[in-house]
């Protein structure tokens, strides 16, 4: 117990803490913008993987990071407008529009990669290319500080300062305004000359953009290369932290590190030589209770609202 309270309050778990997080807030972030529109994006998941595989053949096949990046944010837009196509247009239901997308993406990537690489499980016989990690100038001086915050990739300083930009488009932008009326009151903001859809598509496009960046995180960032059905659940996962964070950018965020504190905790148990087992299930675990402590306080607050 006494090791792994020890870990836990070491640098390199905060560092490691901070660096987890990252492919969990990119998606939770665009969950919230789609979730102000009034749409519970639920193809997160399919979208990051989708990126995470576009993101590493496109720096390949093109030769560059920025070109790998530009084709994996291509990437998620277009799976993101046939999810929004699909179910804005055609009204399908969400959750079918989203379960599709994800099980497409998982056998679309399967069968891509061996088609370029000749393997089905990771993309480390070709050439990829990887974001670059950060050295922030006089914060790397500083014992301590400067190992947690200094020398992260430039995607997880990217996801920080996305939550501020997320929060001034939701809460000081006319588009989202438009964006967060079309989410409480579609009637309304429809009687005002807001179309409700074309509000809709744009919140599930920037969705699909900050998810892409998470799945590219994976492929060009976390790791070096794309490996088989490598986010995990992290989809659903920033589904439950923007549940749980009120559909706010700051409260995503809060909800995010929350559920990366378990993610790390795992790493760490697996160093201890706990069952594996065990340890592949905590984040999800915690995700769970997460959500049920989320919804006893949620109607616990609506039963004292009723009673007032």
């Amino acid at each position: 117990m006494s090791s792994l309270l020890s870990y836990i309050l070491s640098a390199d778990f905060l560092y490691m803490w901070i660096r987890v997080a990252t492919p969990i807030l990119f998606p939770a972030l665009g969950a919230v913008i789609c979730e102000r529109a009034g749409v519970v994006n639920l193809g997160l998941e399919g979208i990051m993987l989708i990126s995470a595989l576009f993101g590493v053949l496109g720096s390949y096949f093109f030769d560059g990071l920025i070109p790998g990046m530009l084709v994996g944010i291509l990437a998620s837009v277009v799976i993101s407008c046939i999810f929004a196509y699909f179910h804005l247009v055609l009204h399908a239901d969400n959750v079918l529009c989203g379960t599709a997308i994800n099980t497409l993406a998982s056998g679309l990537t399967v069968f891509l990669l061996e088609l370029v690489t000749g393997e089905k499980g990771t993309s480390a016989s070709v050439k990829s290319y990887s974001f670059p990690t950060v050295n922030l100038p006089y914060i790397q001086d500083i014992p301590v500080v400067g190992h947690i915050l200094s020398g992260h990739n430039l995607l997880t300083y990217l996801a920080i300062i996305a939550v501020f930009l997320v929060w001034f488009f939701v809460y000081k932008t006319p588009v989202g305004l438009r964006i967060r009326a079309v989410g409480e009151n579609p009637n309304a903001a429809s009687s005002v000359g807001i179309s409700v859809i074309k509000m809709r598509f744009l919140a599930i496009i920037l969705c699909g953009v900050l998810a892409g960046f998470g799945g590219m995180y994976l492929s060009m960032g976390y790791l070096s290369m794309f490996t088989r059905d490598m986010t995990a659940g992290r989809g659903f996962i920033a589904l439950a932290a923007c549940a749980m964070g009120h559909a706010t950018p700051v409260g995503a965020f809060l909800s995010a590190l929350v559920f990366a504190f378990f993610d790390g905790l795992s790493n760490i148990l697996q160093v201890l030589r706990m069952p594996a087992e065990f340890v592949q299930m905590l984040p999800y675990v915690a995700t769970i209770l997460g959500l049920t402590l989320f919804s006893i306080q949620q109607g616990m607050q609506k039963k004292h609202k009723n009673q007032s």
